[in-house]
């Protein structure tokens, strides 16, 4: 029997493990880096005991199994259970885990290994009998569109599109270097890429006396540089006969292994509804919830239990009931490049009946060293109609100040006529990111909420004498946020206190107070709450949410750069330059000169213009703030 877990993970995962292990009488134990243990991190927190590990880097920390090991040991604890990512899918470390004398929550490290590579795993379900797409040993233009993709590791890494015969060296070469940087392994394979497929996977959990459990299918179609965004189960309109063909083949995979716990077993399906073996992933997923709400089971208790050898209950997996939709709130900005955004969590607050799941909570500082998700949202209901409803509206209402966040596109993407009508693949975000990423209209009421309720805060001015004129207009200048766009607001104070706007004279200001403004436009009255952090201000309404930065009215003095100058975009860590890039070298406008890892994700940096690469101010390794200078092109 199990006593004590130690999660070797952070954030999110950490905390949801916990909260079973409370459930069951476990005790816990948490590892913290000193990037989380300085921030005060939820999970830290939360847990019985924290043992520190030194560093902030995953390198230093998290994927430091000799630490994490010896943390179990130290603080009492009995088992370990690796969350997802990290080391969740390491066959040594898990090894190292029962060697120590502990309780692996995990599948058998055997089955880990056969499914590390998915070089080796294709041939392996092949074997089995599980239908996947064989790959390309010599492509040629008939073969086009391809997808080179790693072997080892996944979360969309190493993977990349070709369309063209001339850029697949090219981009082998950078999947190669990516993966490499990523996972340690530089291997590479080169198969069919299939349009407009989608993305559906298979959750499975077995016992250590050979039962086997299909919990029924997700889909996971609506993806970001091959990562996931939207979640949802049953995956939509696949129909009696081919969920049965799906449910099958993971369980054959599953089997093929000797599969011990919680797993999942990933499938394209083409668009004329054929099946593809992708992957097998040996651990929990992100998406597990939709599975546990449809389901009513607890997957991580299971996993403990299964652990400790229990059997599962005779009968098979609990029927499904209903519908449940996920959506991950990332602090990431979708219209640039997915940018992600550091910064403080200043207010994390999503209303209705939802699921909430989430590694911070106000006050939580977003680093660049770790995944930049801050929550994962999950609406349950008797129809897929109802769910994705309940979802989309909770995030609307929701109450998220601090960083950018992708939350308009999570709505967005909710309420678009092809994910409604469950017809969405992998190419959704492909057709319809500029559509879905498009300025919010709606912002001239909130920007105006915005200066009245400042105005209200700084208190109204005292008016000496009779006067037989109007006052003068007052002008607050703001800056939108994210697309950095700079607005002006005028408003004049009348006698008796009361606030006027000048650049919408058809607006009716009802009532202000430095938290909440109430317009009228058009007859229609509405509701603005409206929160300040230092210059920051946060503006809910029914019309969305906004967030500006207030700026003096005075334009401040700007520093200014050479022509040229490359600057970053976000802080991170240099972790490739273009091969041969030196000082001198000629270079075409667009061409990409460095890449910057951030927040789990490469990003691509390019040259601003055609020109001649007259410096270049940083080397591999290095850690750049936002705003450094990178390379100058003259």
């Amino acid at each position: 029997m199990i006593d004590s877990v130690l999660v070797a993970n952070r954030g999110e995962i950490a905390r949801r493990v916990f909260r079973t292990c409370r459930d069951l009488g476990l005790a816990t134990v948490a590892v913290a880096s000193d990037a989380d243990a300085a921030d005060g991190a939820p999970h830290a927190r939360e847990a019985d005991a924290a043992v520190r590990l030194p560093g902030a880097a995953p390198a230093d920390t998290y994927l430091r199994g000799d630490l994490i090991v010896r943390a179990a040991l130290a603080a009492g604890a009995d088992a370990v259970h690796p969350g997802y990512g990290f080391l969740s899918e390491n066959a040594a470390f898990a090894r190292a885990v029962q060697d120590a004398g502990l309780v692996w929550i995990g599948p058998p490290p055997a089955a880990i290994e056969a499914m590390a590579s998915k070089t080796r795993a294709k041939k392996l379900m092949a074997d089995a009998g599980v239908p996947l797409l064989a790959p390309v040993e010599a492509p040629g233009e008939a073969d086009l569109p391809l997808l080179v993709k790693a072997a080892a590791g996944g979360g969309g890494r190493g993977m990349r599109v070709v369309r063209e015969l001339a850029a697949l060296e090219r981009e082998t070469e950078a999947a190669r270097a990516e993966a490499a940087s990523a996972f340690g392994d530089g291997e590479v394979f080169v198969e069919p890429y299939v349009e407009r497929a989608r993305h559906v996977e298979v959750q499975v959990l077995a016992d250590a006396h050979g039962e086997v459990w299909a919990l029924g299918t997700r889909d996971c179609s609506l993806q970001r540089r091959h990562q996931k965004v939207i979640e949802e189960a049953p995956a939509p309109g696949l129909g009696e006969e081919l969920t049965s063909v799906l449910c099958e083949a993971a369980v054959a995979a599953a089997r093929a292994v000797g599969y011990v716990g919680a797993g999942t077993v990933e499938f394209l399906v083409s668009h004329d509804g054929r099946p593809y073996f992708l992957e097998m992933n040996t651990r929990l997923q992100v998406e597990h919830p939709v599975t546990e709400l449809v389901h009513g089971i607890d997957l991580v208790a299971r996993q403990i239990r299964i652990a400790e050898g229990a059997a599962l209950p005779a009968g098979g997996p609990p029927p499904a009931a209903g519908h449940a939709v996920e959506a991950r709130l990332y602090a990431e900005d979708p219209a640039r490049g997915w940018r992600p955004w550091t910064g403080t969590v200043l207010r994390l607050d999503v209303p209705g009946d939802v699921r909430l799941d989430s590694g911070v909570e106000a006050g939580t500082e977003v680093g660049v060293h770790y995944d930049p998700m801050l929550a994962k949202v999950v609406a349950h209901a008797p129809t897929r109609q109802e769910a994705v409803r309940k979802l989309a509206r909770a995030l609307e209402g929701a109450r998220v100040h601090g960083p950018v966040t992708n939350r308009s596109l999570l709505v967005r993407s909710l309420r678009h006529e092809e994910f409604v009508t469950g017809q969405m693949d992998t190419g959704f975000y492909g057709r319809y990111l500029e559509e879905l990423t498009g300025a919010n209209e709606e912002a001239s009421l909130p920007l105006l909420a915005a200066a009245l309720a400042d105005a209200a805060r700084h208190g109204t001015p005292r008016v000496g004498g009779w006067r037989n004129v109007r006052s003068q207009a007052r002008t607050k200048r703001f800056r939108s946020e994210p697309d950095g766009a700079e607005r002006e607001v005028r408003y004049r104070w009348e006698r008796g206190g009361t606030l006027t706007p000048e650049d919408q004279p058809g607006v009716r200001v009802v009532s202000v107070s430095g938290s909440l403004v109430v317009l009228e436009a058009e007859g229609v009255r509405r509701a603005f709450s409206v929160a300040a952090y230092g210059r920051r201000v946060h503006v809910d309404s029914p019309l969305g949410s906004h967030a500006f930065t207030s700026l003096p009215l005075l334009p401040e003095p700007e520093s200014t750069l050479a022509p040229g100058s490359l600057v970053a975009p976000m802080p991170g860590t240099v972790v490739r330059l273009a091969e041969g890039l030196t000082p001198g070298t000629e270079v075409t406008a667009g061409q990409p000169l460095l890449w910057l890892e951030a927040m789990k994700m490469e990003h691509e940096v390019t040259s601003p213009t055609e020109g001649v690469l007259s410096s270049l101010d940083v080397t591999v390794g290095q850690q750049v703030t936002s705003g450094d200078i990178l390379a100058t092109v003259t």
